[in-house]
C-alpha cells in the first residue's frame, strides 16, 4: 500500500474562489425552500401554499432537496482542497490513500453538464406568462429571481473548477511538469 500525502500542484486562486462561491449560489434557493417548510408566506397563491405546507411529505421533500443541493454544492470544495486528492487519515482503512483523479473528474463533469442543462433556461421563466399560483406581482417575483438565478452559474463554475482539477491532477502529472516528488508548483502555475 502506497500512502501519498503530498499534493501534485496547488490549485489556481480563481479555482479556489469559484469552488467557494458554488455553495453560496445554492444558498438562496435553499432559504426559499425553507420558507415553505417553516410556513413563511412568500407570495404564492394561498391554495398552492396550503398544499405544500400542510403535507409532511412535501415539507420533507423540500427540506431534503435544500440539504441535498447544498451538500452537492459543497463537494466542489474537494476539487481544490487536499481531501479531494488524498483520503483524510481519519477515514478507517482508506486514510492516506491517493484518490484517483478520474474518480472526481468524471462525476463532476457529468454534474456540471447536468446542472448547466437543468438551470440554463432558468432566466427564461421570468419572461414567460405567470403560472397559476405564481407570486402575485408585488415584488415576490424579484425575490424568487434573486433566489433562483444564481443557480444558472452552478454548472459552468463547476465545469471550470473540474477542468482546473483535471489539469492539475492528470495533465500535469502525465507531462511530468508537476515538479520533483509531487511537490506543489510555484510561480505562474499558481495564478
Amino acid at each position: 500500500m502506497t500512502v501519498l500525502t503530498t499534493r501534485v500542484q496547488a490549485p489556481p486562486r480563481w479555482a479556489v474562489r469559484a469552488a467557494h462561491v458554488i455553495p453560496l449560489l445554492t444558498l438562496p434557493t435553499a432559504l426559499w425552500r425553507l420558507a415553505w417548510v417553516f410556513a413563511i408566506p412568500i407570495g404564492w397563491d394561498a391554495t398552492l401554499y396550503q398544499q405544500a405546507t400542510d403535507d409532511l411529505h412535501e415539507k420533507a421533500y423540500l427540506l431534503g432537496l435544500a440539504l441535498l443541493a447544498e451538500g452537492l454544492a459543497l463537494l466542489a470544495l474537494g476539487l481544490v482542497q487536499p481531501w479531494g486528492e488524498v483520503v483524510p487519515r481519519r477515514v478507517p482503512g482508506l486514510g492516506g490513500r491517493r484518490i484517483p483523479p478520474m474518480a472526481a473528474v468524471v462525476p463532476a463533469t457529468f454534474g456540471a453538464i447536468a446542472l448547466t442543462v437543468m438551470w440554463g433556461a432558468t432566466p427564461l421563466m421570468f419572461f414567460l406568462p405567470p403560472q397559476a399560483g405564481a407570486p402575485d406581482g408585488n415584488g415576490w417575483e424579484a425575490l424568487m429571481a434573486v433566489c433562483y438565478l444564481p443557480l444558472t452559474l452552478w454548472g459552468p463554475l463547476l465545469g471550470a473548477v473540474t477542468w482546473s482539477y483535471y489539469r492539475r491532477r492528470v495533465r500535469c502529472v502525465a507531462s511530468g511538469s508537476a515538479g520533483r516528488a509531487g511537490k506543489p508548483l510555484s510561480g505562474p502555475h499558481r495564478a
